[in-house]
């Protein structure tokens, strides 16, 4: 059996809780994925009744934002996780993957979860008022609007969580403990591969053309 040091022993149980945090963030992404349905359902259906008999309801209107609101906070954990997130790779490009990873660490350190726990601090009791006075929609026949403002703690636990998932792999893949499977995830991943691709190929008929 391989032998580990107490510091890998430490991170081996992390990883553990890394994939609990994955598993979690991968049910709601697959549950969250239905809102989306639901929404142009809603949509659709909205727009029929406006149109054929001139009448709507500003509860279904508000259900749709609701919906589009669970798919934005609920799904950026799961986003996060299957590495389809914007990234602005024109600088770190150039960068061995070494450096990459270290990148991705302090990013996750300094900016990344910082930033999710400032919102959670001030969400959860953005939440609470709004739940404690039953908050409701100024607009006529709305829906209340705790529902919606409890998305926004949620959202940001799921990611903060997703965060400390993704500097546990990326700390672990430094150490190499385990591969870096991230960039065949997604067709973002794809994406980033073929402009990858395109650029090179640019480069070598420049060159091709200046000599």
């Amino acid at each position: 059996m391989p032998r580990f040091s107490p510091r890998e022993g430490r991170l081996n149980s992390l990883l553990k809780v890394s994939g609990l945090i994955d598993a979690i963030n991968e049910r709601v992404g697959s549950v969250i994925k239905w809102c989306i349905l639901a929404a142009v359902v809603i949509s659709t259906v909205n727009a029929i009744i406006r149109k054929v008999f001139n009448n709507s309801s500003n509860a279904w209107l508000e259900a749709q934002w609701y919906l589009f609101a669970a798919v934005f906070m609920l799904g950026a954990a799961y986003t996060f996780l299957r590495n389809e997130h914007i990234r602005i790779d024109i600088v770190t490009s150039n960068f061995s993957k070494r450096t990459r990873d270290w990148i991705d660490v302090i990013g996750h350190v300094l900016f990344l979860l910082p930033f999710c726990w400032i919102m959670i601090w001030h969400g959860i009791p953005f939440f609470l008022r709004s739940y404690s006075i039953g908050e409701a929609s100024m607009n006529a026949g709305g829906l209340v609007q705790w529902p919606a403002k409890v998305l926004i703690p949620a959202g940001f636990i799921l990611l903060f969580a997703q965060g400390i998932s993704e500097l546990i792999k990326r700390i672990a893949i430094i150490r190499g403990l385990i591969e870096d499977t991230s960039t065949a995830l997604g067709g973002h991943a794809a994406a980033e591969a073929e402009a990858e691709r395109l650029l090179q190929q640019a480069a070598e008929l420049n060159l091709a053309d200046r000599k």
